[in-house]
């Protein structure tokens, strides 16, 4: 099984193929070359690579599902 987490682009490099990516105050680097960014959007990142853009609100129903499955 293949999990992707949801984050929000901060910053995009100068050529477009990297993304700096928060995940919940985690920023990490993320190839960016499958998918059209602006910073502020919400995305998937599989393997380091961002893989779909999502809405705010799946975003934070994917972190609020993560969040419950740490708990458990």
């Amino acid at each position: 099984m293949c999990v992707a987490l949801p984050g929000i682009v901060k910053k995009i490099s100068a050529d477009g193929k990297t993304a700096s990516v928060d995940f919940s105050g985690n920023l990490v680097n993320a190839a960016a070359g499958l998918v059209t960014l602006t910073e502020g959007d919400y995305v998937l990142v599989h393997a380091g690579c961002v893989i779909q853009k999502v809405k705010e609100d799946e975003a934070n129903e994917l972190a609020e599902l993560f969040k419950e499955l740490e708990e458990v």
